[in-house]
């Protein structure tokens, strides 16, 4: 591929960024808890105070979502996620274990190259650079292409708060001048130690490749099983506000329902008075062909919009109250297009007899698109909830909550963040929502004890039940002669 100017100068940005960021940090990475947790805090107050302005500029710019719920997104990744992390030790001794003698010192990455998507930018961007800093990184962020302006203006905001509460010029960066080869450029640069990747699966692989420790998201093809135990009054308010939110442009929100078929019908109900739209075959299947290409890729046109603008794509009615578009299907795999991941309004529904036949529906969607993601289940049935939890390949459960809101650790006690893990089963080194915890690293002093942990007994003093191998002091006497060797070595 022949390297255009634009090009160059992109590279030029990323070569620059991470090396300004790579000098601050050597900086900052001599603060106090005092001096992080001041800086943090002063971001955090700056990007809540203009999260309503940058939701409007995201939505603005991107075409996806709606600009209030996006101001909500920025209010959770500002205030909400400061408030969970604020206590957290970054800095010198964060534990010491007086029992084991293991003293452990927080120790900063370095620079963080975080990539950002366009269907979450101005929150995302909040987040990745909240936690790295908090956590005693540098940080460049890599706009996507169409969220460019948003997440510069998001990043400035916090730059001059950062600054103006102490942080050294250059910690935080933006990235403006966006191509691949610029965005790998700074993935690679020898000064970058780690890659926060939230966007499409072809970025997050080459975040992958490029021989770096890399945080990378997944698909979500995340159903949600409704037992006959569940509350429907809640499920079907829930499952309807969340698919709603931001027009589904968060991985993680529903993306059909797995009605257990006692209740199916009241199901139903229920999620039509909340706005649910049943659509029939034919506008289902001018949908299929309106959010997917003929190859199965997503029509991005149709990403993070509202029923009535997909309708009129379509070529199909739709009532004007329609908050989501519900699809009726039989069918999970590639002939199939809506069993898919689709990250706009519009839901699946199939209907299951039974937990065991929802259970294996819920594994064939997360089998086909979703792999080591989410999944939510609406039920009160304990034994049913049992074996959801155990037996799905899932790292993220939500149990009676919104999928959407619940697995970023809105209405639930996770750890809040806008790039969830999907686990190795996903193609992640983790299945965690990613957080500060997971960019700084643990140095460990370990103090010499007077016997191994495990032989820690009195002398002579004889174990209930039998022993097996030698007798702990017999093991003493030779680890004390082989600790001697070594010295006269």
């Amino acid at each position: 591929m022949p390297v255009s100017d634009k090009d160059l100068l992109s590279i030029q940005e990323a070569r620059q960024m991470v090396e300004r960021a790579f000098e601050a940090q050597k900086i900052w990475g001599t603060a106090t808890q005092q001096q992080v947790d001041q800086v943090c805090e002063a971001m955090a107050q700056a990007a809540y105070l203009g999260a309503e302005r940058l939701g409007r500029l995201a939505a603005d710019e991107t075409g996806f979502g709606v600009p209030e719920h996006k101001k909500l997104k920025n209010e959770f990744a500002s205030q909400h996620l400061w408030s969970r992390i604020k206590d957290i030790k970054t800095v010198g001794f964060v534990r010491k274990d007086e029992e084991n003698r293991i003293y452990e010192v927080a120790w900063p990455m370095g620079v963080v190259a975080a990539l950002i998507p366009s269907t979450n930018p101005t929150s995302t961007v909040m987040n990745k650079i909240l936690i790295s800093v908090k956590a005693r990184n540098g940080v460049v962020v890599a706009p996507h292409p169409s969220a460019v302006n948003c997440c510069k203006e998001t990043a400035q905001l916090m730059i001059d708060a950062a600054e103006g509460a102490g942080a050294p010029p250059g910690l935080i960066n933006c990235l403006t001048q966006i191509t691949l080869q610029g965005t790998q450029e700074m993935m690679a640069h020898k000064r970058t130690a780690v890659i926060l990747a939230t966007g499409g699966s072809d970025m997050v692989r080459v975040a992958h490749s490029q021989g770096k420790p890399a945080y990378g998201v997944g698909p979500g093809n995340v159903p949600a099983y409704v037992d006959r135990s569940a509350d429907l009054e809640k499920a079907a308010k829930y499952i309807v506000a969340s698919k709603a939110f931001d027009y589904s442009v968060i991985c993680a929100t529903e993306q059909a329902v797995i009605a257990d078929r006692p209740i199916a019908a009241r199901l139903q109900q229920l999620m039509e008075s909340e706005g649910a739209y049943f659509v029939d075959e034919a506008q289902a299947d001018a949908l299929r062909k309106t959010l997917f290409h003929p190859n199965g890729t997503i029509n991005v046109a149709s990403v993070g919009k509202s029923p009535q603008y997909l309708a009129a794509m379509a070529g199909i009615r739709v009532p004007a109250h329609a908050r989501i578009l519900v699809v009726k299907l039989t069918e999970v795999g590639r002939e199939e297009p809506l069993s898919r991941e689709k990250m706009t309004t519009v839901l699946g529904w199939y209907e299951s007899d039974g937990w065991e036949a929802g259970c294996d529906r819920c594994i064939q969607m997360i089998n086909f698109g979703g792999r080591g993601h989410s999944l939510i289940i609406h039920a009160t049935d304990e034994s049913v909830l049992t074996a959801f939890g155990l037996d799905k390949p899932v790292f993220r459960i939500g149990v009676n909550t919104m999928g959407t809101l619940g697995t970023i650790g809105l209405t639930t006690n996770v750890m809040p963040s806008l790039t969830l893990g999907p686990g190795g089963i996903g193609g992640s080194i983790t299945g965690d929502n990613i957080g500060v915890y997971h960019l700084f690293n643990i140095k460990r002093m370990a103090f010499e004890t007077s016997r191994p942990p495990e032989m820690a007994m009195q002398s002579g003093t004889t174990p209930a039940g039998p022993i097996y191998g030698p007798d702990p002091g017999e093991i003493e006497s030779v680890v004390e002669e082989v600790v001697q060797q070594i010295i006269r070595a």
